[in-house]
């Protein structure tokens, strides 16, 4: 909004050309929604409180986390109320970088809250049935893949990808598989970021790591100059992704501010959904896909191990007639707890796991 207002007084004063710069207009989002889950954090709990939305433990997580039970949770909206005006204020509002980024962030974070507001309010402790979440995920996959090959976005192949440390290699798909791998990406991100947040600021810390990583790629592929001398696809419009990125980045940071241990609130599915989501869309808008498996390395250990832990159960019950374990407790976070980690020791080894892969995927900027 200030950015199609504001630089019109240019002849006013010059200082308002500074509204044109992404960099200026990427400070000014993410100071906008750390400020804004800083102010509305408080009346958002109090209101949760009053509400009785707290979080159900189950019986089936570690011991610890009994004692969680009842602190307010669909926390996620704040995350989405700040980042969405933060982008609303900050970004250009008829980039399409920006609106399908918008889109996926609030679509994702509606599904999520379906889920949320089934468990605690109508007291469904599974909450919206996982075929059901996944069918939504998996919608607005197959339609953002679609609407890349039939209107695409970038002045390169719709289908092609670009392949971390490599700068003259890209992978193309056909466009069914293309379709396909949009909706794997999506999903998978949105359902891994999901399965990290079980322990106080686990998620929200990885993210907030993840967005600005994604936000630094954004301003350099939407850079013809940076984006020849580095080797990366050239993305006309893509820069505007950096006000997206750093918008979710300090509304997670933001968040965090009530969300670090002790936690005050938890984000809840409203939240982990609408972040992944986010995150896998801008990945995919950026032709980043693959380095989104090296930013999010964290996650994806998170996702493996439940899929490790669950396949060799099934593998081993129908195999010995009793199911086996590779680890304690899935995901991994649990397993760490169930070595005796405290909750707080686990979750900031593990922020600083997400930093080296922060490290790693802009090494990829140069090793090419």
């Amino acid at each position: 909004m200030l950015y199609h207002l504001l630089p019109q007084l240019a002849d006013v004063h010059f200082v308002f050309n500074v509204f044109r710069y992404i960099t200026f207009r990427a400070a000014g989002a993410v100071v906008t929604a750390l400020l804004l889950a800083f102010l509305l954090g408080p009346a958002t709990i109090r209101r949760l409180r009053r509400l009785r939305v707290g979080e159900v433990v189950r019986d089936l997580g570690p011991a610890s986390h009994k004692s969680k039970a009842g602190t307010p949770t669909m926390g996620g909206a704040l995350i989405l109320l700040s980042a969405t005006i933060s982008t609303v204020l900050w970004a250009d509002l008829t980039n399409p970088f920006t609106l399908v980024a918008l889109a996926a962030f609030l679509w994702m974070g509606i599904l999520g809250f379906l889920d949320d507001y089934l468990k605690v309010v109508k007291g469904k402790p599974d909450g919206l049935i996982g075929r059901y979440k996944l069918v939504g995920q998996c919608t607005f996959g197959l339609a953002l893949g679609i609407f890349l090959i039939e209107q695409p976005i970038w002045p390169v192949d719709p289908t092609a990808t670009m392949v971390p440390f490599f700068a003259d290699l890209q992978l193309r798909f056909f466009a069914p598989a293309y379709v396909l791998f949009v909706v794997v990406v999506l999903a998978g991100t949105s359902n891994t970021v999901n399965l990290a947040d079980g322990l106080d600021g686990l998620a929200a810390g990885l993210t907030a790591i993840a967005a600005v990583v994604f936000g630094v790629f954004a301003y350099v592929i939407g850079r013809v100059d940076l984006s020849a001398y580095l080797g990366l696809f050239y993305l006309p419009g893509a820069g505007e992704l950096t006000i997206f990125a750093v918008a979710l980045a300090g509304a997670a940071i933001g968040f965090l501010w009530f969300n670090a241990h002790p936690a005050s609130v938890f984000m809840g599915d409203t939240g982990s959904l609408a972040l992944g989501g986010a995150i896998g869309t801008v990945a995919v808008l950026l032709k980043t896909e693959f380095l989104l498996m090296i930013v999010g390395g964290v996650f994806v250990v998170e996702g493996a191990s439940v899929i490790v832990q669950r396949g060799y159960f099934a593998y081993t019950k129908r195999r010995f007639g009793e199911g086996r374990r590779v680890f304690l407790m899935a995901p991994i976070h649990h397993h760490f707890e169930k070595k005796g980690w405290p909750e707080s020791q686990v979750v900031i080894r593990f922020w600083i796991l997400g930093v080296l892969c922060a490290m790693l995927a802009f090494s990829t900027l140069k090793i090419r």
